[in-house]
């Protein structure tokens, strides 16, 4: 829907005044005005009746009983911080067994020469 600027309008409010005449507008504009303050006074009552209802609602309803803990239940454990983990410890190096020492052999897992 394309805006509607001053001019739109002004082209819009002669074409009124020329349908229904200038004696018709003032009467028409004042019924308009009833009709506005009549919906307001009735939007507002159904507001009011809203909150009393509301009102009565919460009053009505009944009140939330704090929980007993008993011997089969129990309380909520408190929430704590993480522990902070562990770093792993490097183990010094061994050298290789004494058979695999020997030139021309490879430690296991390592690729053939």
């Amino acid at each position: 829907m394309p805006n509607l600027g001053t001019t739109e309008i002004l082209i819009i409010l002669v074409v009124v005044v020329l349908l229904f005449g200038a004696k018709k507008l003032p009467d028409a504009a004042r019924s308009l005005g009833r009709s506005m303050r009549i919906f307001k006074s009735e939007v507002k009552e159904m507001r009011n009746d809203d909150e009393q209802a509301e009102q009565a609602a919460i009053q009505q309803a009944p009140q939330a009983q704090p929980q007993q803990y008993t011997q089969y239940t129990q309380a909520p454990a408190p929430q704590q911080a993480p522990a902070p983990q562990a770093q792993p410890v490097q183990q010094p190096v061994q050298p290789a067994p004494q058979q695999y020492q020997q030139p021309g052999q490879n430690y296991p897992g390592q690729p053939q020469q």
